[in-house]
C-alpha cells in the first residue's frame, strides 16, 4: 500500500466518512512532513483540519506502509511519539479525542494530571504513546527541561506547534513560553519533521515566525475564506439595548452558539440577564469559572443541551464545535485578527451560520485597558532588574512586590520574558540575575503598541466599512484571495435592526442597576511587609461586603462614575438604589451606624455616608480621620504597595466617642480592600463588634 493510500484510508477513518477526501493542502502537508521531512507552517482557516495533518502524519510516521522503506534521509522507521505545543486544556482535551478516533494513543502532561506525569513520561521513553501534548509552559518547567526533554529529543517522530501565531509579540495571543520552542528546534534530531499550524497569522506574523523557526520553514496558506458564515454589525451603545436585543434575538436563532465578551464580569451579568429570560445560557471564563465548571459548560454546549454560552475569549482556540450556528459579539475585540479567530468558531459543519458585532460604548476603555497594560513600563522593568542586581542572591515575587510597584501579574509576566530572554533565571519559587546583558526594549514595546492602535482603528474600519464585511477580514490576514462573499449585510443589504421593545430595555436596565456585588474580605497580610505579617487575626476581620455597580458599567457604574470625577454629590436616585440593596443584603448582625472612609477631595463620601444613613434610619457618626497624606489606591499596583500607602494614613478621631455596635463602613469606590480592611482593622481595635464594608462603585479591575 503506497502512503497516499494508507492516508486517504486514516482520513475516512478519522471522519467515519467513506467518501471523505482530502481538503486543498491537506495532502501535501501530510506529504511533506512524512515524505520529505520538513519544517512546514500551515496558515489554513479555522475548521480547515489541520489536526488531521499532524495525526494523519502521526500514524504514518508510527505505522508505516509494509511497502514503504527508510525515509528519504535514512531515518529508520517507525518513528518516535509526536511531540505536541498546545496552548490550553481545552483544545488538548479536543485534540485527544480526535487522536482516538483515528486509533493515536494520544496522552497530556499537564497541571491538572501530576499524580500520572511518572507513569506517562515512561510511557513515551517505552514507545507506547502516539502523541504527547504539552503546553508550552511545559517547556519552563525546570524538571521537565532537564530530566524528560533530554530523553524525548532523542525519540520523537514529529514536532507540532499548534496555534502558532503565540510565537509572535505581533500575534493577537502572544505568550512568551511560546520561544522556548525556538531551543527546541536547535536540539532536534536531523531529518525530524516539523509542522507549525495557525488559522491567524497575517503577513508580520508569518514573518516573525520564520525569523525565529528558521528560513528552512515551508510556508502553505490557502483560502481564510468562510463560506458559511454571514457577518452583520449592529451599533448599540447602550448596555441595556445590547442586553435586551440579545434576548429578544437569541431564541429566534437556530441551534446553539456562544456570545464573548470583553470581561469576565460581563460574561456573567449577560448570562444572568438571559437566564432571567428563560434563556438557557451559562457563563464561561478563564479566571472566574473553575475547571470542572468550564469541563460542564463545554460538554453541554457540545451536547446542545444549553442554547448559548456566555463567555470571553477563553473559549477560543480550545473549543471546536462543528454545528455551531451563531457567535454574538456583546462588545468588539481589539483586533481583526482576534475578531476572525473568534467569529470563526461558527459554521464549521452547517450550512448557514450569523457572525454578529455589537459595538458598545465601553469598547473603546476596555481594549485601551489590555493594550496599556500588555507590557510593564519601563521603570518598572528596570526597576525589576536592579533590585535582582542588588540583592545577588535569589528574590521571591513578594520580596519584588514590596519594592516595585506593579502588578503581581505584571511583574509575573515580566520575569517570564526576561527568563525567556536568559536574563533572569528561576530557582524555584525565586529569581535571579544571570550575566546576560540587557536594556528595556522600547522600541518593539512602542512597534507592537502602536500596532495595537492600528489594529483597534481597523475594527472602528471594520465596523464602517460600505464594503463586503468578509473580504476586509481576509485582507487584514493578508489573504490574497479576498473576494467578496455575498453573505455579509453589506453584499445583501440586509441590515439589523436595532430596534428592541421599550419596556425590555427597561426589564434590562433595572438588572443591570439591581443586581449587587460582593466584596470578598481580606483574610490574609499580603507577604514581604515588616509590620504586618500572615492571618489577619478574627478580631481584626471585617466582614464581606457589597458593592453598588461596578465602576463605569451600564447600570449605575456610568452615574456614579460621573459623580466621582466632577466630585459632585451623589444622585438622590443612586442612594436610594443603595439603601435598597443594603436592605435586600441584610448583614448580620445589622448595623446599628453608619461611617464612612475620608475622601481626599472633600467630603464627598463623608456627604453620601450621611444621607444613606439617614434613608436607612441610622446615626451617622464620623469617627474616621486621614492621620498622612497618601496616594490614591488605584496608583498601587500589588498587595504589598496597597497596604504600605495606607498603614498609619487613618487615624479615629479622639474627640469623638466610637459606638461598640456594629458598623456600616461606606467608601465611594473599591479597588485593592485594602483601605477598607485596614480602617475596618482600627475600628474592630476600638472594639467595634463588626465591620460592613458597602461602596458605591467596584473598580473593574478588582
Amino acid at each position: 500500500m503506497t502512503i497516499r493510500a494508507d492516508a486517504d484510508r486514516l482520513l475516512r477513518e478519522l471522519t467515519g466518512d467513506p467518501a471523505a477526501e482530502f481538503r486543498a493542502g491537506q495532502w501535501e502537508a501530510i506529504e511533506a512532513l512524512v515524505e520529505r521531512r520538513q519544517r512546514t507552517l500551515v496558515v489554513q482557516r479555522t475548521g480547515w483540519g489541520k489536526s488531521a495533518v499532524y495525526f494523519i502524519a502521526t500514524r504514518l510516521l508510527r505505522n508505516p506502509p509494509s511497502t514503504n522503506g527508510p525515509a528519504t534521509n535514512g531515518s529508520p522507521r517507525p518513528a518516535g511519539a509526536t511531540v505536541l505545543i498546545s496552548p490550553l486544556l481545552a483544545l488538548m482535551r479536543n485534540q485527544i479525542e480526535a487522536a482516538t478516533r483515528l486509533g493515536v494513543h494520544a496522552v497530556t502532561i499537564n497541571s491538572e494530571n501530576r499524580d500520572d506525569w511518572e507513569a506517562i513520561e515512561q510511557q513515551v521513553r517505552d514507545g507506547e504513546v502516539d502523541v504527547l501534548l504539552i503546553s508550552p509552559e511545559r517547556l519552563n518547567n525546570p524538571r521537565f527541561r532537564a530530566d524528560v526533554l533530554p530523553a524525548l529529543l532523542e525519540v520523537i517522530g514529529l514536532f507540532v506547534v499548534d496555534e502558532a501565531h503565540c510565537i509572535s509579540d505581533w500575534g493577537h495571543d502572544f505568550r512568551p513560553d511560546y520561544r522556548r520552542i525556538q531551543r527546541v528546534l536547535e536540539e532536534l534530531p536531523a531529518g525530524v519533521p516539523v509542522l507549525c499550524t495557525t488559522a491567524t497569522a497575517n503577513d508580520r506574523v508569518v514573518d516573525d515566525i520564520v525569523d525565529q523557526l528558521g528560513a528552512d520553514l515551508a510556508i502553505s496558506r490557502g483560502s481564510l475564506d468562510r463560506e458559511s458564515l454571514a457577518l452583520a454589525v449592529l451599533d448599540l451603545p447602550d448596555p441595556a439595548a445590547r442586553l435586551a436585543w440579545l434576548a429578544r434575538t437569541i431564541p429566534t436563532l437556530p441551534g446553539t452558539g456562544i456570545v464573548y465578551c470583553l470581561t469576565v464580569g460581563d460574561t456573567e451579568r449577560v448570562a444572568g440577564f438571559l437566564r432571567q429570560q428563560g434563556i438557557d445560557a451559562a457563563a464561561y471564563s478563564g479566571g472566574g469559572t473553575d475547571n470542572d465548571e468550564r469541563l460542564r459548560v463545554e460538554q453541554a454546549l457540545l451536547d446542545n443541551t444549553v442554547k448559548v454560552v456566555v463567555a470571553t475569549s477563553a473559549l477560543g482556540m480550545g473549543f471546536d464545535k462543528a454545528d455551531l450556528t451563531f457567535v454574538v459579539h456583546y462588545q468588539s475585540p481589539g483586533s481583526p485578527v482576534a475578531y476572525y479567530q473568534q467569529v470563526g468558531r461558527a459554521g464549521r459543519g452547517v450550512d448557514h451560520a450569523h457572525g454578529i458585532l455589537l459595538r458598545g460604548h465601553e469598547d473603546v476603555d476596555i481594549q485601551d485597558w489590555f493594550i496599556r497594560t500588555a507590557f510593564p513600563p519601563q521603570d518598572k522593568a528596570e526597576a525589576i532588574v536592579a533590585l535582582l542586581e542588588e540583592r545577588g542572591a535569589p528574590v521571591s515575587i513578594a520580596e519584588i512586590e514590596s519594592v516595585v510597584n506593579a502588578r503581581r501579574g505584571r511583574i509575573e509576566a515580566m520575569l517570564k520574558v526576561l527568563d525567556v530572554d536568559g536574563v533572569v533565571e528561576r530557582e524555584g519559587g525565586r529569581w535571579s540575575r544571570t550575566a546576560q546583558e540587557w536594556t528595556y526594549p522600547q522600541a518593539r514595546v512602542e512597534h507592537v503598541t502602536g500596532q495595537r492602535r492600528a489594529e483597534q482603528q481597523a475594527m472602528h474600519e471594520y465596523a464602517a466599512t460600505t464594503g463586503c464585511r468578509m473580504q476586509f477580514l481576509r485582507a487584514q490576514l493578508d489573504d490574497p484571495a479576498a473576494v467578496p462573499c455575498g453573505r455579509c449585510d453589506r453584499c445583501t443589504g440586509e441590515l439589523l435592526s436595532a430596534d428592541v421593545p421599550p419596556d425590555l430595555v427597561a426589564v434590562a436596565a433595572r438588572y443591570l442597576r439591581g443586581a449587587s456585588l460582593v466584596i470578598d474580605a481580606r483574610r490574609q497580610w499580603p507577604s514581604g511587609l515588616p509590620d504586618v505579617k500572615g492571618r489577619i487575626p478574627a478580631e481584626r476581620q471585617v466582614g464581606d461586603g457589597r458593592a453598588l455597580c461596578v465602576y463605569g458599567d451600564g447600570g449605575w457604574g456610568a452615574v456614579v462614575r460621573s459623580a466621582v470625577r466632577r466630585g459632585q454629590p451623589i444622585g438622590d436616585e443612586v442612594l436610594d438604589a443603595a439603601a435598597s440593596v443594603i436592605g435586600g443584603w441584610a448583614p448580620s448582625p445589622a448595623p446599628s451606624w453608619v461611617t464612612s472612609i475620608p475622601w481626599s477631595n472633600g467630603g464627598f463620601v463623608g456627604d453620601a455616608g450621611a444621607r444613606l444613613a439617614a434613608r436607612l434610619g441610622l446615626p451617622y457618626v464620623e469617627v474616621v480621620r486621614p492621620a498622612r497624606p497618601h496616594r490614591p489606591q488605584a496608583e498601587m499596583e500589588n498587595s504589598a504597595q496597597q497596604v504600605a500607602n495606607v498603614l498609619g494614613a487613618f487615624a479615629l478621631a479622639a474627640d469623638v466617642d466610637v459606638p461598640a455596635g456594629p458598623v456600616l463602613l461606606v467608601d465611594d469606590t473599591v479597588d485593592s480592600r485594602w483601605t477598607i480592611t485596614v480602617v475596618g482593622a482600627l475600628l474592630r481595635d476600638a472594639g467595634v463588634e463588626a465591620v460592613h464594608p458597602f461602596v458605591l462603585a467596584k473598580a473593574m479591575s478588582d
